[in-house]
């Protein structure tokens, strides 16, 4: 696999989402079953669909796989940028309710453009009712 981006995929649209998810994530991000992606300028959504194999004993989606949802979405929304991204450097997540019974919509904003690093606020909310889940604050170094 090279390391280079192939041509025209960055900075991600619209229109090269699907194609900068494949390259760039993990087979196992992908198992996760993320759909629905928006992208604009700074901002990226995913719905991340309820499923038996991300719950954990108490019938919960485990915060493992939120923190990864929210990772994931937070480095596409930075990854609009021109500039090709070096990865996370601090995410912070704070767990509000139990994630259960619903997909999850998954926003990540990104606040700050920076020199260095990019700072993003991610909110992770049930998809019928709207209401806070888990709220992440991140920050990706260029």
């Amino acid at each position: 696999m090279s390391t280079q981006p192939p041509d025209g995929l960055f900075p991600v649209t619209q229109e090269t989402v699907h194609a900068v998810f494949d390259w760039v994530y993990a087979p196992w991000i992908k198992e996760m079953g993320l759909t629905d992606f928006v992208v604009r300028e700074g901002f990226c959504s995913m719905r991340l669909p309820l499923d038996d194999q991300l719950k954990f004993f108490s019938g919960a989606v485990c915060g493992q796989a939120l923190m990864a949802a929210v990772d994931t979405v937070a480095s596409m929304a930075v990854a609009t940028s021109p500039r090709l991204g070096k990865g996370t450097v601090y995410q912070h997540t704070h767990f509000l309710r139990p994630a259960a019974n619903d997909d999850f919509m998954i926003e990540a904003t990104v606040r700050r453009f920076g020199k260095t690093s990019a700072y993003v606020d991610c909110s992770v909310t049930f998809a019928r009712s709207g209401e806070l889940v888990a709220h992440g604050v991140l920050e990706f170094a260029f």
